[in-house]
């Protein structure tokens, strides 16, 4: 697989799942809304360790900088 998660991109979905984590454990967002949400978080916190995002492949984005 070729990375195509640059490291901003990287920090705003690790920001994304700890903030969608602490706001499902504290009863804040509950139900399915926040089952869904907590499945969300955990695909994107998964994809920013790999730095690849399937998504991306599909629709030829990449967010990674261009080496010369």
């Amino acid at each position: 697989m070729k990375k195509n998660v640059g490291s901003i991109d990287r920090i705003i979905r690790i920001l994304f799942a700890v903030v969608v984590a602490v706001l499902f454990f504290t009863d804040v967002v509950t139900g399915t809304l926040g089952i869904v949400l907590l499945v969300a978080g955990a695909v994107l916190l998964a994809t920013s360790f790999i730095n690849f995002c399937p998504l991306y492949a599909i629709l030829g984005i990449n967010s990674c900088p261009v080496k010369k």
